[in-house]
């Protein structure tokens, strides 16, 4: 289904950006509140059930109303909805979503042959830049408590911050990739909707007095493999552990990417070489300066 924004009152939630705009720009939700907004605007004029809601918001996962009412007043308060004239709760029922909602077809629905062209000839979106590109997913929790996502979406929001400092990587904003938390979608798919070549998985496992954090890069045009490593740490400090873990993860994604993107370079030097002409020399001096930083890439990974 074509991506869309909905429009309700001064407020649009943009369903391709995944974010909420209102009359002074952006409003910061949790991608949670971001979730129960969207499918209460998804659904006008009808009382959802909060079981309804936890059901499609946390699939799969055994949460308490204080969730789902956090995120209501944290839906409420970037509103501005204090007297519940958009969401209203029905006692004892649920929520119901009384404002006007019209949906606003995607530009893909407005003007398709220029999102056709848009395209890739197979299909899949094209990146938005030429360089490497990456998306963090969610960190995975595998202990199954809830209480515990702080720590996995925490960890995965500081490395998705710590890469945007790097100016060669195209960073996949935290809105979008937390679109994708608990929902079962394969790697492959996410980075063609997504037009990345790169992605980071990653879990956290919790036992009595120390956690195990795991990570991994692949990439995503041919699906192998780039580097996969653990971390082990006792629980003195929740925060000490993730700034650590951070900052260690962080340069060596961006070590490996070069070093992935050196080879890629490289390999196609070759076929650069048998068709002559001006692009083709450029070509050639970009793929010699990626090389350089690659080899610049491959002492840096000694290193660790």
């Amino acid at each position: 289904m074509p991506h869309r924004s909905l429009q309700f009152g001064p407020f649009t939630l943009d369903l391709e950006r995944l974010c909420l705009g209102g009359p002074a720009g952006e409003v910061e939700l949790r991608p949670k509140s971001f979730e129960v907004l969207r499918y209460l605007a998804e659904h006008p004029g009808r009382v959802i059930s909060k079981e309804e809601l936890i059901a499609a918001v946390w699939p799969d996962v055994v949460v308490t109303d204080d969730s789902l009412i956090r995120c209501i007043s944290e839906v409420r308060r970037a509103i501005g909805d204090v007297d519940q004239a958009i969401i209203k709760t029905v006692q004892r029922r649920g929520y119901l979503v009384q404002a006007d909602v019209s949906a606003r077809p995607s530009a893909e629905e407005s003007f398709p042959q220029q999102a056709k062209r848009a395209r890739a000839p197979d299909g899949p979106a094209s990146p938005l830049s030429t360089g490497p590109s990456i998306v963090v997913l969610p960190f995975a929790n595998l202990a199954g408590d809830p209480e515990e996502d702080y720590l996995c979406d925490g960890i995965t929001e500081d490395i998705i911050t710590e890469l945007s400092r790097f100016s060669e990587l195209r960073v996949i904003a935290r809105h979008s990739s937390f679109y994708y938390k608990d929902k079962e979608i394969m790697p492959g798919q996410i980075a063609r909707e997504l037009g990345v070549t790169y992605i980071l998985q990653g879990s956290i496992r919790r036992g009595r007095d120390r956690v195990r954090i795991t990570a991994q890069l692949t990439d995503a045009t041919t699906g192998t493999h780039i580097w996969a490593e653990h971390y082990d740490r006792t629980l003195d400090d929740v925060f000490a552990i993730q700034d650590e873990v951070v900052r260690t993860i962080a340069p060596l994604l961006v070590a490996h990417v070069r070093k992935a993107e050196a080879a890629r370079n490289l390999a196609s030097l070759s076929l650069l070489h048998a068709w002559p002409g001006p692009s083709s020399r450029l070509s050639i001096f970009a793929a010699r300066r990626s090389a350089a930083q690659g080899a610049t890439a491959f002492r840096a990974i000694d290193r660790h």
